[in-house]
């Protein structure tokens, strides 16, 4: 099965709370982001370029395996 990684940036992140959401063109709902899935970093800034998988949860989309770009 081929992995499919989407591109967004980082809209918000509450560095005291851990998480934080992605805007990702063409997509209604923001991409819920948590620390534990961040790859090489512990925490995000707005504005960031980020890549990541997607996945569903019963709150909503969820970012996964998250690489910040650049």
């Amino acid at each position: 099965m081929e992995v499919k990684f989407l591109e967004g940036e980082v809209k918000r992140w509450l560095d005291g709370r851990g998480f934080g959401f992605i805007e990702v063109e063409d997509q209604d709902d923001d991409v819920f982001v948590h620390h534990s899935e961040l790859k090489g970093t512990y925490s995000l800034m707005r504005g960031q370029k980020v890549e990541f998988e997607l996945e569903s949860s019963f709150k909503g989309p969820r970012a996964v395996n998250v690489k910040v770009l650049g």
